[in-house]
């Protein structure tokens, strides 16, 4: 009965929840070092982690025009 209950609940604020729309005016993270080659939905992705320069905040158009790829903890 209770795990019925919670199944339903989950659903509901599932569904009740918007979905972020991914667009080219989607903001990105990437590290500025010279051998970065990804870019990140999130600042705290652990992908970002060992990045040693700075991180910086650009439009998913223009990752994607420096040849960046999504990194894959975020995919």
């Amino acid at each position: 009965m209770i795990s019925k209950l919670i199944i339903q609940l989950f659903l509901v604020v599932m569904l009740a929840h918007p979905i972020a729309k991914v667009t080219a005016d989607t903001q990105v993270y990437i590290c500025k070092g010279p051998k970065s080659k990804r870019y990140h939905y999130r600042k705290h992705c652990r992908g970002l982690k060992r990045c040693s320069t700075e991180i910086s905040k650009i439009s998913l158009e223009e990752a994607k025009n420096k040849n960046r790829t999504l990194c894959g903890y975020e995919d």
